[in-house]
């Protein structure tokens, strides 16, 4: 099963961010410090989300933590208020893979997951020639 990393408060995107993994397949584990998003990064998640207004952490510092540690993480997204044009262009410097509006985030949410659990998935052993 893939890991998927989630790091926010917000009770709503909790839900529905979980209500979606059930629905992909997959589990994600939701994390609320820096501390513990660079220790489970260790276990190589096939994508980390991070909900780039969280006052837990430093967005920002976190990403450029994530993508210079070892090992490294599949994809990192991030999400924000669409009102967030500044935010939005800092996170795609400092090394976001995907920098989504909260209506955006939601919408691809599903597709999002199910490409990641898949990603992760055993894939059957070749056959060998008789």
């Amino acid at each position: 099963m893939a890991k998927i990393l989630a790091v926010l408060d917000d009770l709503f995107f909790m839900v529905k961010i979980n209500e979606a993994a059930k629905r992909a397949g997959t589990a994600v584990e939701f994390v609320k410090s820096e501390v513990d998003v660079l220790e489970k990064a260790k276990e190589q998640p096939s994508l980390v989300i991070v909900d780039l207004n969280f006052a837990g952490v430093d967005p920002l510092a976190l990403v450029a933590k994530l993508k210079t540690g070892e090992p490294k993480p599949g994809s990192i997204v991030g999400y924000l208020s669409h009102v967030q044009g500044e935010l939005k262009q800092r996170a795609q410097e400092a090394g976001y893979d995907m920098v989504l509006a909260r209506s955006a985030f939601s919408q691809n949410l599903p597709q999002l997951l199910r490409r990641h659990a898949v990603q992760e998935e055993e894939l059957p052993e070749p056959q060998q020639p008789n």
